[in-house]
């Protein structure tokens, strides 16, 4: 059975709930990752820097054989270039198209469209590359963008960075005429290439018809609620100020401010600055560097059945603070911050189910974000009681009110089902000695109802 790693327990008194997020270890032993993504199953794809992606299955255990090795296309220099975005066609399973963001040996960002092996299911045809879009970027080699996600309309989105060099020099994000410092929309259902979708802002006027938003700085992640399609983008701020904006994936040709506007403060007056802010869309949240933290990592809003208190937020983090945190994603605005952890976040992840997943850079390790206090007011409503959590070798049910016999599963945060036993009694002792610490869920059948909390073992 795989280790778990239970990492402290953080109580927020701030928020309205007794709520604690603990991120638990998934799986290790990777380096530098960039991305995590699934492509309509169990499995996660975990891209990393360097040029390989490999594939984690649901128990956490890793493939022993890369999904796809793109290293000897990507440059990765250690810093901000490399392998930085994967996503899944629609119809991956169909038709085996899958789309990579890099950076190539000059430095310039790169789409590109591979495709399935017709002979391995589980890896990529490496010859299959059909680069779509190349960007040119010049000088620096920071600030590249680099997610890419389709969203509801079945377009793909692309995220790219000003282009680096400090305070956006050149004033890319606010040129509409070249595709840095951009939120970029192509279709590629077409046999070769891509085409314009019409409804992009500048595919009948001047500017680059790629072009679906502008004013980014380098909105390194960016996400949309696969409920009801919304749109958050989290925009990595100059020297003072991180921000969240959230939006109508319909809404096309919105300007987001930089390098005008630094979140909601004034920036630059430069030339290509409108007389007047009416023209901008701000941010929906934002917290400055005086907080600890100096660059954001984008998440997802938790849409997942497993933890009913995690309803409805948007998760994020910062790589410097190594803090989660989140805000209500109808009324945004507030933050909510969890204490530090370890591991320099770098991307979050959303399984098929919601679930929600959070990856260390630094470490490379990921996360599952759980919530310990699930199943808590529910197994009190049953009147069913378990003890002691945290447990070591022996955990009690008592089932008061409920009526004998009944069963008891224990499942890891994988799925997998680890313990099953009948409870015959009103007290019942069920043997945990077998499991290594980290944290599990109990579910308790009885009298017809099912009802699951979350166990800990240390």
């Amino acid at each position: 059975m795989k280790r778990k790693f239970l990492l402290p327990l953080l109580m927020l008194g701030c928020t309205a709930f007794a709520q604690t997020i603990e991120p638990v270890s998934y799986a290790s032993g990777f380096s530098s990752i960039s991305e995590i993504v699934h492509a309509g199953t169990s499995r996660l794809y975990v891209v990393q820097q360097g040029g390989i992606i490999q594939m984690l299955e649901a128990d956490g255990t890793i493939n022993s054989t890369p999904f796809a090795n793109l290293s000897s296309v990507v440059n990765f220099d250690g810093g901000e270039q490399g392998l930085l975005g994967l996503a899944f066609h629609p119809d991956y399973v169909t038709n085996g198209y899958f789309f990579v963001y890099y950076t190539n040996s000059a430095g310039n960002n790169v789409v590109a469209r591979y495709t399935r092996s017709t002979t391995n299911p589980d890896a990529a045809d490496a010859t299959s590359a059909v680069v779509l879009l190349t960007i040119p970027h010049p000088g620096a080699s920071n600030h590249n963008g680099g997610c890419i996600r389709f969203g509801p309309d079945g377009y793909l989105y692309i995220s790219t960075g000003d282009g680096g060099g400090g305070g956006d020099i050149n004033g890319n994000a606010q040129n509409t005429n070249v595709l840095l410092g951009k939120m970029l929309r192509i279709d590629v259902d077409a046999e070769t290439g891509y085409t314009i979708p019409i409804t992009n802002p500048f595919a009948t006027t001047d500017g680059a018809d790629e072009i679906w938003a502008y004013g980014l700085r380098n909105a390194w992640k960016f996400s949309f609620n696969r409920l009801n399609g919304a749109m958050w983008i989290a925009d990595v701020g100059q020297s003072a100020i991180e921000e969240i904006n959230k939006l109508d994936p319909a809404t096309a040709g919105l300007n987001f401010g930089w390098r005008c506007y630094e979140g909601n403060s004034p920036y630059s007056n430069s030339s290509g600055c409108p007389a007047t802010s009416d023209s901008f869309t701000f941010p929906v949240a934002e917290y400055t560097h005086a907080e600890g933290g100096c660059s954001i990592t984008g998440g997802y809003v938790y849409t997942g059945a497993a933890y009913a208190s995690l309803q409805g937020k948007y998760f994020f983090a910062d790589y410097c603070s190594n803090k989660i945190g989140w805000v209500n994603s109808e009324t945004p605005g507030d933050i909510t911050w969890t204490e530090a952890f370890e591991g320099n976040f770098t991307t979050f992840a959303e399984d098929v189910n919601g679930e929600l997943y959070i990856a260390g850079g630094t470490n490379g390790t990921i996360y599952k974000i759980t919530d310990s206090t699930a199943g808590v007011e529910q197994f009190n409503k049953t009147g069913i009681t378990m003890y002691p959590n945290p447990a070591r070798n022996e955990v009690f049910i008592d089932m008061k009110n409920q009526v004998a016999p009944g069963e008891v599963t224990i499942f890891d945060i994988g799925g997998k089902r680890l313990i099953q036993q009948m409870l015959t009694a009103n007290v019942s002792s069920i043997d945990t000695s077998v499991l290594q610490a980290g944290i599990y869920l109990l579910e308790v059948t009885a009298s017809g109802n099912k009802t699951q909390q979350k166990l800990i073992i240390n």
